[in-house]
């Protein structure tokens, strides 16, 4: 597990009309603040990585489909430097998935369909000035593997 990333397991609370599936509550242990919520897409096969944020902590939850979330650490200074993670997730494996700053993230769907993740940051978007680091999602410094394996 890498330094500072914590996952939280969803309940569904089904009944014969539909569902409902809490994401982030002010009383749980990860939530800091909020800054803002969006959603993000991706096309089937469509990696969309690698990216990281000096100050913000994102708070990840895949709402459609099923992603591979890929994680990255370089900080320096953590015990998991050098170290990766995945974690599948989405509607066969409902979590939420905290990541501090400059852990760099990024997923890709899995299943064969569009795949819906919605991120709740701690931080708003600065258009002036984007709290952003990117780097290429098949970069060779970054030990991951974005294909899925059979077996």
């Amino acid at each position: 597990m890498i330094d500072g990333v914590m996952i939280k397991e969803l309940c569904v609370r089904a009944d014969e009309r539909g569902y409902l599936m809490e994401i982030l509550r002010k009383d749980d242990e990860c939530f800091e603040r909020f800054g803002q919520a969006y959603v993000s897409a991706a096309f089937a096969g469509i990696v969309k990585a690698w990216h990281a944020h000096r100050k913000q902590t994102d708070n990840m939850c895949c709402v459609s489909g099923n992603v591979r979330l890929g994680l990255y650490d370089d900080r320096p200074d953590s015990p998991t430097c050098g170290q990766t993670q995945s974690i599948v997730m989405g509607e066969l494996r409902p979590l939420l998935v905290q990541i501090p700053p400059l852990v760099w993230h990024g997923y890709l769907p899995v299943g064969g369909a569009m795949a819906v993740v919605l991120n709740i940051p701690t931080e708003v978007y600065n258009y002036e000035e984007p709290d952003e680091l990117r780097r290429d999602p098949f970069d060779p410094e970054i030990p991951f593997e974005w294909h899925v394996s059979g077996g």
